[in-house]
């Protein structure tokens, strides 16, 4: 096993407890020497990784986020390129940008082998050529979601039928061609879906839905017999 890999699967292994583990575990654990794990230990915590404790006590990672230079795997930066060229590419210009800025910073960290292996990844995602109109929305649509306002929408279905609904937006679905917006609609009394590009125009409500987003989620995954993390 390389140094590189054993830093990775000692840090994994640290955020899987919530209590403090003993040295003589984690060496066990990693099937290296206690001296080794000391000399490791120390290697995280000098590359920022928040780690308490002392030979004897145990140790434990601070929760919170950090960014360790050897926190990624080849294979997590490519996931990690391809995501975000694929939002780049698929998502609005808004979330796109995001995107882009979110990769820069984790390049910023990377040491060099990594940021070479990111500048040069030949995985690729290519334009969606069915993208609507109405993406120049999304972003607001996204910050009703965040805040948990309501939107009225003017709503046209597959037939061609025109309505308006007031409902309770809390997710929103990118899908190989189309964009749903998953909301409990007043008007049915349940959750439903609504392609963005049959959305003809909407107005953001100042009121508050009187439900939480994750609950609603919750309650949508059961609906769907959704048993992942998958959505």
């Amino acid at each position: 096993m390389s140094r590189t890999k054993r830093l990775l699967d000692l840090l994994q292994i640290l955020r899987n407890h919530r209590f403090p583990v003993t040295g003589e575990n984690l060496a066990r654990e990693l099937h290296i020497s206690i001296r080794t794990l000391y000399r490791d230990i120390a290697s995280l915590q000098e590359q920022g990784a928040s780690i308490i404790g002392e030979p004897g006590l145990g140790y434990v990672l601070k929760p919170g986020f950090m960014l360790p230079p050897l926190m990624f795997s080849e294979e997590e930066i490519e996931a990690l390129v391809l995501g975000s060229r694929w939002v780049a590419e698929r998502a609005d210009q808004h979330l796109g940008l995001a995107a882009r800025q979110a990769l820069q910073k984790i390049a910023a960290v990377l040491p060099a082998d990594l940021r070479h292996l990111l500048d040069t990844t030949p995985l690729l995602a290519g334009p969606d050529p069915h993208s609507s109109d109405f993406d120049t929305a999304l972003p607001l649509i996204r910050a009703t979601i965040r805040s948990e306002h309501k939107l009225q929408l003017a709503y046209r279905d597959g037939q061609g039928k025109s309505s308006r609904r007031m409902v309770w937006p809390f997710a929103l679905g990118y899908f190989e061609h189309v964009r749903i917006l998953i909301a409990w609609c007043e008007l049915r009394q349940e959750i439903r879906h609504f392609r963005t590009d049959r959305i003809t125009s909407f107005e953001v409500y100042p009121l508050r839905y009187p439900k939480r987003r994750q609950a609603l989620l919750k309650e949508w995954k059961m609906q769907e017999g959704i048993t992942t993390d998958k959505f």
